[in-house]
């Protein structure tokens, strides 16, 4: 199954974090991708889609005036691997 608008959100998470874009326009960027592909996202899988809102956005970027650069990128970097792991395993 395609699933472009999440793709699409986890390869900016990952230029973030291979260093290809900053905090601060990955954190921007993110938000304004979220809110335009919310919608989208959630018809293409709604269990996926809630990872990312939660662990990605609300347990992360928002964060992101709250934490220093390295703490950000770690944060960043374990929502990550979970939610990667947890779609390679499946949601159920």
């Amino acid at each position: 199954m395609k699933l472009p608008n999440i793709d699409f959100m986890m390869a900016l998470t990952k230029e973030f974090l291979d260093g290809k874009i900053d905090g601060v326009r990955y954190s921007l960027d993110f938000q304004y991708h979220l809110e335009k592909r919310y919608k989208k996202m959630n018809k293409e899988d709604d269990d996926y889609c809630y990872l990312i809102y939660e662990d990605l956005y609300e347990d992360g970027v928002a964060r992101f005036n709250e934490l220093s650069d390295a703490e950000f990128e770690k944060l960043i970097r374990k929502h990550y691997n979970y939610i990667r792991k947890i779609a390679k395993e499946g949601f159920y």
